[in-house]
Order: structure tokens, then C-alpha cells, then sequence
């Protein structure tokens, strides 16, 4: 017989994927630091370090968006043609929006007490006559009109005019793609045979998306450096002072959602608290850095599928889902304590029922809001409600950035907890999967192990034989 040797693609020896996130973000914190020190140009411009971190910054988050429609619409389709096989499909997707409203109700009562205990309003050196309204505001209505796609991509497109030029944006409705993703893949799967040769190129594409998804994810270090340096040479952390009480509010608030409210939804359920944060933590620590929800979706669904032991069926529909409507720290902590801010700025008292509406603004609006983005959308939904003046959203915005990191982490750990809940209770979880994983699994895909001789590749987990 013979003899046949099994080599390992052998690559040059670098630091763990979480080392080389941890020294983007160390080296970011200091390059924007030097920024900072440098100061604008003559003309009042960024310095050409600044400009070059967000450049890389906004260049990153870029390229994840860009992955996002493909990503969601050809998961979706594919995950629903597998429905045959699930026999509780229904049942699953209840499950989740009533995950949905229990975590952002316990949320939004945290932010109601923090509120009351702070003070904000009154703890604040700024005056009501500083405030300005805003142009983007939500409304209840805003729900049917995200709902309803405008055209069969989801795509939309806003015309600015700058320096009298105009230009057009493109930008895509998260919403929009999943409906017309399931409307699809219920088809193809009414179609019968017919739809087989479809539902085949589907399974391919998405293979093929996903690659160029984890060469984009392989950039996460360099992009953390560019978001995390512009973050501190531009934000405004001047403003802090006379918000100090509402923005530590905020913080202690989002705390106690991902450090203590979900470690013991976590272990309720029978589910290791250090496992969750380990395989979620990338997508944790981009969201931080990158503040999008909908810019870490692709990374968000990879930990809950390969990291936590979702099952792919049932991860392409929740976290798409989650990733528009489930917003923890943007739909119920921050609306919350800012409004008991503004209506303490504004010397007007909240009665108990101002308090519930407040509570079932944030377990309902979140959804009503979702073919927008931004929590100040779901501010302006919260004051309109309470019937409290808009003017008060323009003293937040000046130290929004810094807020809207921690904010957005939060979203994204619940976006990930929800799905690993509900996979949990409905008994599909893979649990050696989720105890074992880590940050270095999400490319675990890409260690290859060839035959010399027969020259094959198989994957990682399938080594190849030695005859």
C-alpha cells in the first residue's frame, strides 16, 4: 500500500483573532489620543489622522453592510426551505418575540428606576432654552410603512444637497428584506420540485457570501483601530460634565443588563454564563466600536450559529429579526431614563401612568420603529407619547456617540441572547457546541488538512484519511 503523508496548511504564527481585536483597540485608543492632541487644521478641518482612522472606520462598517442584503435574504430563503423538517416553526417564532418583550420590559423597568434614583434632570447644569428639536422623529405608523416593501430589494435612496452639489445615498431596510426573504422562501417551498434547482443556486450563493463574509471579518482588528480612534479624537466628551448624572445613568443602566439581568436569564435556563460571553463577545466588542446593530448582524449571526450551537434554521430568521426590532439599550434603557431627563428639565411631574407608557413604548415602539434606525427615533416615539417636548432631544445629541457604544453593545448581546434562549428551552441547542466554542471557532472553517497524494481538502472537523 502506499504510503501516503497528511500535511497542515501552515500559515505564519499571529496572535488570536480577541489578541489582534484587543491591540486594534489599545493602539485606536492611542492614535486617537495623538489626534486629539494635534487638534483641527488651520481651516477647522480634522487633521489628517483623524480623517484617517474614520476612513478605515467607516470603511469596515462599510464592507459589513455591504455583506447584510445577500446575507439576510439568501439565509432566510434557505433556512425556510428546511421548514419541512422543522415540525415547531411556529412555535419558535413566538417564542422569540416573547423573549423579545420579557428582556425589554425588565430593561426598560431598570431604566425607570435608575431614572428616578439619578435624577438626571435635575442634577443637570443645562437649560430647557439650550435645547433644539429634531428633523428625524418616529411615529407609531412607522412600522406599516417599514413593513411594506417599496421595491423588491428593500433599497432606498435620499438626495442631500452639500456645498450646492447634490448626491445621492443608497441605503437598504433590514425589515423590508426579511419580509420579502420569507415571501420568497415560502414560494419556493410551495413550488414543489419546481423550485429545487432555485433553492440549489440559493444554498451555493450563500456558501459563497459567507466566505466573502469571513475575509471581511478577518479585518475586524484594523477596523476596531479606525472606529475606536475617531471615537476618541472626535466625540464630545467636553459635554460630560453637565450630563455626567444622565450619562453614568445610562451606563449603570446597560450594565446591569448585560452583566446581571442576562447572566441570570442565562442560568435560569441552564446555560453557562462565562460560555455566552466568550462566543458572543466578537460581535459584543464590534458593536461597541463600530455602533450598528445592523453593521454587526453578519458577525452576530456567525456566534450565534457557530459560537453559542444555534442551529443555522433557526438563527437566519431570529437574528435578522432581532437585529431591527430587539434593542435593549437603544428601545428601553436610554428612552427611559432620557425621558424622566427631559421631564425633569422641563419641570414637568410624570404620573404612574406616564410611567407605564413609558414601559409600553419601549416593549412595543421598538417594533413600530423598526424600518427606522437610531435611537433617537425611538426618543422622539417615547416624548411624543408622554406628550413632552421634542426640544429636549437636541441637549442629548452632543454626547450621543459615546452613549450610543455602550447602547448598541447591549442590543447586539441581546440580539444573541434571545435566539440562544429560545434554541435552549426548545431543546435544538447544541450544548457541547456552546460550552466548548470560542472567539478563534469563527474561523475554524478555514484550517484546511490535505492529502499529498490524492490532493483533496476536507474540512477541519473531517481529517483527511492516511491509507
Amino acid at each position: 500500500m502506499p504510503d501516503t503523508t497528511t500535511q497542515r496548511t501552515r500559515r505564519p504564527r499571529l496572535p488570536s483573532f480577541s489578541v489582534q481585536v484587543l491591540l486594534g483597540l489599545a493602539l485606536g485608543i492611542l492614535l486617537g489620543w495623538v489626534a486629539l492632541q494635534m487638534g483641527p487644521t488651520a481651516d477647522g478641518d480634522p487633521n489628517w489622522l483623524t480623517t484617517t482612522l474614520d476612513t478605515i472606520g467607516a470603511s469596515f462598517v462599510t464592507l459589513l453592510k455591504t455583506i447584510v442584503p445577500p446575507l439576510v435574504f439568501l439565509a432566510i430563503v434557505a433556512s425556510i426551505a428546511n421548514l419541512q423538517q422543522v415540525t415547531n416553526a411556529a412555535r419558535l417564532a413566538w417564542q422569540t418575540l416573547l423573549w423579545f418583550a420579557i428582556t425589554a420590559a425588565i430593561s426598560v423597568a431598570i431604566g425607570i428606576g435608575l431614572g428616578l434614583v439619578f435624577q438626571p434632570g435635575n442634577n443637570s447644569t443645562l437649560s430647557p432654552e439650550a435645547g433644539s428639536e429634531v428633523g428625524t422623529t418616529g411615529s407609531w405608523l412607522d412600522f406599516l410603512n417599514g413593513l411594506i416593501p417599496a421595491n423588491f430589494l428593500g433599497l432606498g435612496a435620499s438626495t442631500q444637497e452639500a456645498d450646492g452639489s447634490l448626491s445621492t445615498s443608497v441605503s437598504f431596510n433590514v425589515l423590508q428584506i426579511v419580509v420579502i426573504a420569507i415571501v420568497v422562501g415560502i414560494a419556493a417551498l410551495r413550488s414543489g420540485k419546481a423550485a429545487e434547482p432555485f433553492l440549489g443556486f440559493t444554498r451555493s450563493a450563500l456558501a459563497v457570501v459567507q466566505k466573502i463574509l469571513w475575509w471581511v471579518i478577518r479585518l475586524a482588528p484594523l477596523g476596531t483601530l479606525g472606529l475606536i480612534g475617531r471615537a476618541v479624537a472626535t466625540y464630545g466628551w467636553d459635554l460630560l460634565a453637565p450630563l455626567g448624572s444622565f450619562a453614568v445613568a445610562i451606563y449603570v443602566g446597560l450594565a446591569l443588563v448585560l452583566f446581571v439581568v442576562y447572566p441570570v436569564i442565562l442560568r435560569t435556563n441552564g446555560l453557562g454564563i462565562l460560555s455566552f460571553f466568550r462566543g458572543a463577545w466578537p460581535a459584543i466588542e464590534l458593536a461597541f466600536v463600530s455602533r450598528s446593530s445592523v453593521g454587526t448582524l453578519p458577525v452576530t449571526q456567525r456566534v450565534v450559529e457557530r459560537n453559542l450551537g444555534v442551529p443555522r434554521s433557526y438563527a437566519s430568521f431570529a437574528v435578522p429579526l432581532a437585529a431591527t426590532t430587539k434593542m435593549d439599550g437603544c428601545a428601553s434603557i436610554y428612552p427611559a431614563i432620557s425621558a424622566i431627563f427631559v421631564a425633569q428639565l422641563f419641570g414637568i411631574d410624570l404620573s404612574i401612568t406616564d410611567y407605564l407608557l413609558i414601559a409600553f413604548v419601549s416593549v412595543v415602539g421598538s417594533a413600530a420603529t423598526a424600518g427606522l434606525t437610531g435611537a433617537v427615533v425611538m426618543l422622539t416615539l417615547t416624548l411624543s407619547t408622554l406628550g413632552l417636548p421634542l426640544a429636549g432631544v437636541g441637549l442629548l445629541l452632543a454626547i450621543d456617540p459615546i452613549l450610543d457604544m455602550g447602547r448598541t453593545a447591549v442590543n447586539v448581546a441581546g440580539q444573541a441572547l434571545v435566539p440562544t434562549i429560545v434554541a435552549k428551552r426548545e431543546g435544538i441547542l447544541d450544548l457541547e457546541q456552546y460550552r466548548s466554542a470560542s472567539a478563534e471557532d469563527l474561523f475554524s472553517d478555514d484550517v484546511i488538512e490535505v492529502d499529498v497524494e490524492s490532493e483533496t481538502a476536507t474540512g477541519r472537523r473531517e481529517p483527511a484519511s492516511v491509507s
